[in-house]
């Protein structure tokens, strides 16, 4: 008997679990039961019990039906809570009947919460911090040690979005007793974007950099613009930038006499960021600066950095940073590249 009731009592939960269920009707017929997780401009995010966490074009849908109690946007700026019945022109919550047109967002407990994490955050909250140390060396014939340091941090939410970065290398070889530096550099920088249209923001960014073999002792600009996103979806966007800048740099080409320049600049240049594959992404930014009155002294910054999620708190990263001074002091290169590869930590999540 204490069997039978069990297995009556699994049957009914099972049977329960049935009938508590999210069921999206498509227009040929096909019957999709599940979970709602969010509906944003022409896409109803839905996790179905066979497939999984799937996309259906809100176009191909003929009816929805949830069991869950659904946060649903509407235009108006309220936002009303229930179990929906959807049909291809209106929905029905909270007893109240209301035209698709009318309607921003669905949104499940989880989406709602996240949703309003994002609209009016502390300063202090949302950021993502990730960390990279490398060391490499070699003893016999050879005898050098290089160690390379990479941060990055970046808060985004639906207004805003703040990031700093940081890129160190330290190369040293040991020759008769004497320890040579063969590179040392440090590129730094902070940047943020504030959003005034759907399309439009301001942008503004604070740019450090020393490099010692290109006798450059200290370079620091500021300035600021507009920026225009191009496209954007959930995991990529695409951006362009232009506006003005201060450059105050600082040269020692000894034994010629120590060089300092302070000159306004206009720039232009892009930022990507795209979703190579589930685990990988590839972020990019470009640079021309050129001063005011314009000369033939300009610069190009260029930065990559692919990133590959290895776990929650583990990722492999590539970074590459190129900076091109057209006019760099007596006997030096023009381009100097300096680019890291290792595992990063989160710092922050």
């Amino acid at each position: 008997m204490p069997i039978r009731a069990a297995t009556i009592v699994a049957l009914l939960c099972s049977t329960a679990s049935l009938l508590r269920a999210d069921v999206v009707l498509l227009k040929n017929g096909d019957r999709v039961t599940g979970s709602v997780v969010r509906q944003e401009g022409q896409k109803l995010s839905f996790k179905s019990e066979h497939f999984g966490l799937i996309s259906v074009p809100s176009d191909v849908i003929e009816s929805l039906t949830t069991d869950q109690d659904l946060h649903v946007a509407l235009k108006d700026g309220r936002t009303l809570l229930g179990p929906l019945q959807g049909s291809a022109d209106s929905v029905q919550v909270a007893g109240e009947s209301v035209a698709k047109s009318n309607v921003i967002a669905i949104r499940n407990a989880e989406e709602q919460r996240q949703y309003e994490r994002l609209v009016n955050p502390s300063w202090f909250a949302l950021w993502n911090a990730t960390a990279r140390l490398g060391w490499a060396g070699s003893r016999g014939n050879a005898d050098t040690s290089t160690f390379t340091f990479g941060f990055d941090a970046s808060r985004t939410t639906r207004r805003d979005k703040a990031s700093a970065r940081m890129n160190l290398i330290r190369a040293v070889a040991r020759t008769d007793e004497r320890v040579v530096p063969t590179a040392r550099a440090i590129r730094a920088g902070i940047k943020y974007d504030h959003n005034v249209h759907s399309r439009l923001f301001v942008n503004t960014f604070n740019d450090y950099e020393y490099d010692r073999f290109q006798k450059l002792d200290l370079r620091v600009v500021g300035g600021g613009g507009l920026g225009f996103i191009v496209w954007k979806n959930e995991r990529d966007r695409l951006s362009l930038v232009a506006g003005g800048a201060a450059n105050h740099e600082t040269f020692d080409p000894a034994p010629e006499p120590r060089l300092t320049r302070d000159r306004g600049e206009t720039y232009w240049g892009n930022d990507l960021t795209y979703q190579l594959l589930s685990s990988t992404s590839v972020i990019q930014s470009f640079r021309m600066f050129t001063p005011v009155p314009a000369t033939n002294s300009y610069r190009l910054n260029f930065d990559l950095e692919t990133t590959t999620k290895l776990n929650k708190w583990l990722t492999w990263n590539f970074s590459l940073t190129d900076r091109y001074l057209a006019s760099p002091v007596s006997g030096q290169k023009r381009n100097d590249w300096l680019y890291t590869a290792g595992l990063s930590v989160f710092l922050l999540r």
